[in-house]
């Protein structure tokens, strides 16, 4: 595990174009829905996460894995007060990470300016891989400062946070992907994962059904907190993806995504 957290950028980056890639073949290989790959959605989608990191690594010098190191060698933070077993604080950092992501996901959906970042990603026309890639960079920022001060707060250990953030991504690019599933493998999924069909609902132009299944990795908190949603109004296949009022191709290009939260 040292060597993991030594070499962080590398293996985040390693596990991320390695997910990123199968699922890319996967997808292309049993598509659920008709594939809708275009060269300027997958630039726009990639480009405004290669935007987001750099502003991360330029406005944001600390990323949550340093905030971890930073903790353990300080000693702040609630479990470095407590004593406990690594493996159960291993346990509780996965635990309280996933749900506040979760409960941060529906801030982004309640609080006015929030979706106004958020909507960049739910402006999507399509959904797959790609559609995990696409997150204003300021939606990123706030993000990875809530992410930040909750871990000092918790005074997380680092390993479990790589863990976290490997396993966040992953998940994120699984669920978003349009890999079709069998009936019998989504419903036994959905125990354990979100899984594509349960997330896409989540990317419908039904405003109800955006209001539902908020969680990234696993249902869990959907089903305890009452936002879990097993069924979408229209089929799966042909479910209309997106918001309405950005549908044009004019507003899928990156520059557009990077100003569209100043937009009415």
């Amino acid at each position: 595990m040292n060597w993991l957290l030594q070499n962080e950028p590398l293996v985040r980056i390693g596990s991320f174009l390695g997910v990123l890639a199968i699922l890319s073949i996967a997808e292309a290989w049993r598509p659920r829905r008709h594939a809708s790959h275009s060269l300027r959605r997958t630039v726009a989608n990639a480009g405004l996460l290669v935007f987001a990191t750099i502003c991360a690594r330029i406005l944001i010098p600390l990323l949550p894995v340093g905030a971890a190191l930073y903790v353990a060698r300080h000693e702040v933070g609630l479990m470095n007060l407590i004593e406990m077993p690594d493996v159960i604080a291993f346990a509780l950092t996965l635990i309280a990470l996933d749900i506040a992501i979760y409960w941060q996901h529906r801030l982004m959906h309640a609080v006015p300016w929030l979706w106004r970042l958020h909507r960049v990603h739910h402006s999507d026309t399509g959904f797959d891989v790609t559609t995990a890639l696409r997150f204003h960079p300021i939606e990123i920022l706030i993000s990875l400062l809530f992410k930040i001060a909750l871990i000092v707060a918790l005074g997380a250990p680092a390993a479990a946070v790589l863990v976290f953030e490997i396993v966040l991504n992953a998940a994120a690019m699984f669920n978003h992907s349009n890999l079709a599933l069998s009936d019998r493998s989504d419903r036994r999924l959905r125990w354990l994962l979100v899984t594509p069909d349960m997330h896409r609902i989540h990317h419908s132009v039904r405003v109800d059904e955006t209001n539902s299944n908020f969680g990234f990795s696993v249902p869990w908190w959907d089903r305890l907190f009452g936002s879990y949603r097993h069924t979408p109004v229209d089929e799966q296949e042909t479910m209309p993806i997106g918001l309405d009022k950005f549908r044009s191709p004019q507003e899928q290009h990156l520059a557009a995504l990077i100003v569209q939260p100043v937009q009415k």
